[in-house]
């Protein structure tokens, strides 16, 4: 399994950032532009919660097995796969959405005098950090669940994830 790479996530984020302003401003030429839900940065903060209760849990058992507590409960490597693979795409969700509402957030720069713009203005700014919150969450989790390194198998030397 490969890593996140923060390049291609960047790159998804400023390219729909920048798609989102182009738009929202055709959109708002042509009529209304629609709105910001308030929901959305609270659904990312949400999937950060748990995201990072996850790693953490992960990272408290793998330290129990590696000081060989006896009450220790072991990791399903199968189960530490699916939790990497669920941050990766919370990642690059994340990544499209927050750089989807930071374009549109960008552009409500513009429109700060109206109340109701203003409203979306700041909801589309706490998403774009919630966004990274969920970003920042699963690059901790696949850090948590990485391999130790083992230079007989792995060409490069570096370590991957579970």
């Amino acid at each position: 399994m490969r890593e996140l790479r923060i390049r291609v996530l960047v790159g998804v984020f400023v390219v729909a950032a920048i798609l989102s302003w182009a738009g929202a401003r055709l959109w708002n030429a042509i009529g209304t532009l629609p709105s910001v839900p308030l929901a959305a940065p609270i659904v990312l903060a949400l999937i950060a919660v748990v995201l990072l209760a996850t790693a953490l849990s992960l990272r408290a058992r793998f330290k129990a097995q590696r000081e060989r507590r006896p009450e220790a409960k072991g990791v399903d490597p199968l189960m530490a796969a699916r939790a990497v693979v669920f941050g990766q795409a919370s990642a690059l969700v994340a990544a499209l959405v927050a750089g989807m509402y930071g374009g549109t957030g960008v552009f409500l720069l513009e429109l700060l005098d109206i109340p109701a713009r203003r409203d979306q203005a700041i909801y589309a700014g706490f998403s774009v950090v919630a966004g990274i919150a969920v970003i920042v969450s699963a690059i901790f989790l696949e850090r948590v669940c990485r391999l130790p390194e083992d230079d007989e198998n792995d060409n490069n030397g570096a370590a991957s994830p579970a």
